[in-house]
């Protein structure tokens, strides 16, 4: 598992109201670890387009104002490389989707 632990899931720089499926159509991701590009893609290139994963979450949930929908990662994933090349300690992740802006987070030893 690589996202969603406890004390992580960062949202944002800032949280976009949904007012139009079409916002989200074609959206410019990118994740720089290091300053280094890991993944560059579009929501359009998705394998279920965000309208669909919404239809199909709406089948078995009730969606309101508020909620966020997780989705997959695009091609560059840690993991898909070989060797993997895992998050480590001291990394930054620097993230950022065009209309939205940038996140930019550190990687930390788990505290127990």
């Amino acid at each position: 598992q690589g996202k969603n632990w406890d004390r992580s899931g960062a949202m944002g720089p800032a949280l976009v109201p949904f007012t139009d499926p079409a916002q989200l159509d074609d959206i410019r991701l990118t994740t720089h670890v290091n300053g280094d590009l890991r993944q560059d893609d579009r929501t359009a290139r998705m394998l279920f387009p965000i309208r669909r994963q919404i239809a199909y979450i709406s089948t078995f949930t009730a969606l309101t104002p508020g909620d966020i929908i997780i989705t997959g990662t695009p091609t560059g994933a840690g993991a898909r490389f070989d060797p993997p090349r895992f998050l480590q300690p001291g990394d930054t992740i620097t993230i950022s989707a065009d209309g939205i802006g940038t996140l930019i987070n550190g990687v930390e030893d788990e505290v127990l």
